[in-house]
């Protein structure tokens, strides 16, 4: 946006610090609206996606999944990265297969949220799945483990105000319940 010209930085030089299996760590020498220099440290990551599945029973698919960052378990809406070059619906579709054994017939694009925007340019693309059926036994990658469960709309947000679901990822979705 041409009005926002006065906070843009401008990369003079970059550099790769770390490159892993998953994140990108890169290190940049930028110039500040003001002209003068700092260091900018950030994760390159390849995206994400989360689903809103819901079953024709009203509730959504949810996971319980052990996060190692945290050391703890985790309650979760389905998700999963991006692979390179893959259309983010179908990056849906094969998470929800994958992680629950659904498919479903119907899928809405809600939007975008970015998660850490102070140390990486991750965004997680959310959708809405509806029709859901069960079409075969989980897929989980080989090193995945998780459980499958189901809430009410309004479990889920109890489990958000008691400090049950503390993912963002997951937080934000569930806004999109009370989309008008």
């Amino acid at each position: 946006m041409s009005h926002d010209n006065h906070l843009l930085e401008s990369e003079i030089t970059s550099e790769r610090v770390f490159k892993g299996a998953l994140l990108d760590v890169r290190k940049d020498k930028v110039r500040l609206p003001n002209g003068k220099q700092t260091v900018r440290e950030y994760i390159v990551h390849p995206g994400a996606v989360v689903v809103l599945a819901f079953l024709d029973n009203g509730k959504l698919l949810f996971e319980r999944q052990f996060r190692y960052p945290l050391r703890r378990v985790f309650l979760e809406l389905p998700a999963g990265k991006i692979d390179p070059g893959e259309a983010i619906l179908d990056t849906a579709r094969r998470e929800l297969l994958e992680e629950t054994g659904h498919v479903a017939s119907d899928w809405e694009y809600l939007g975008v949220m970015h998660p850490c925007i102070g140390y990486s340019d991750e965004r997680i693309e959310i959708f809405a799945a509806r029709g859901l059926h069960r079409a075969a036994e989980k897929q989980l990658d080989h090193n995945e483990f998780l459980e499958v469960l189901e809430l009410t709309p309004a479990e889920a947000r109890a489990a958000v105000w008691n400090g049950q679901i503390t993912d963002g990822k997951t937080i934000t979705a569930l806004f999109w319940l009370d989309k008008p």
